[in-house]
């Protein structure tokens, strides 16, 4: 594995008119991405507060897709340990990011993953934490 995918590169696919550069790394790397719990977490959320319907049963089935095509990865103690750190860092900084953020930046970062999303800034001020847009 080499990129961990966000929400924002997850959920790329399913608009009505894709990033072409996006799609097109995607194409180029998919064997070698992973996501994890925090953004799983996210995208189950979000389709399931959707309304039945044609929209819905679409995002369900690209969610077992997802879960049988990549791999998920767990928030573990590593993960805790390097998110600790870094929250007290950054709030020190007055710099404070979202939680799930740090869980997602952590758990690349533990990894040696590359961060794959469209919100770099909201990643910028991790340590040790490669980012990467393929927008």
């Amino acid at each position: 594995m080499k990129f961990l995918l966000d929400s924002a590169a997850l959920s790329e696919p399913t608009r009505k008119v894709p990033s072409i550069s996006f799609m097109k790394a995607l194409r180029l790397h998919e064997s070698q991405c992973a996501t994890c719990s925090i953004v799983w977490h996210e995208l189950k959320f979000g389709v399931a507060r959707l309304v039945v319907g044609a929209r819905k049963d679409t995002l369900v089935r690209y969610l077992v897709g997802i879960r049988e095509r990549i791999d998920i990865l767990p928030y573990d103690n590593l993960a805790a340990e390097w998110h600790g750190e870094e929250r007290a860092r950054l709030e020190k900084a007055g710099r404070p990011a979202p939680f799930a953020d740090g869980q997602i930046a952590a758990i690349a970062a533990t990894r040696g993953l590359t961060l794959v999303t469209d919100n770099i800034k909201d990643f910028r001020n991790f340590r040790g934490l490669d980012v990467k847009s393929w927008w």
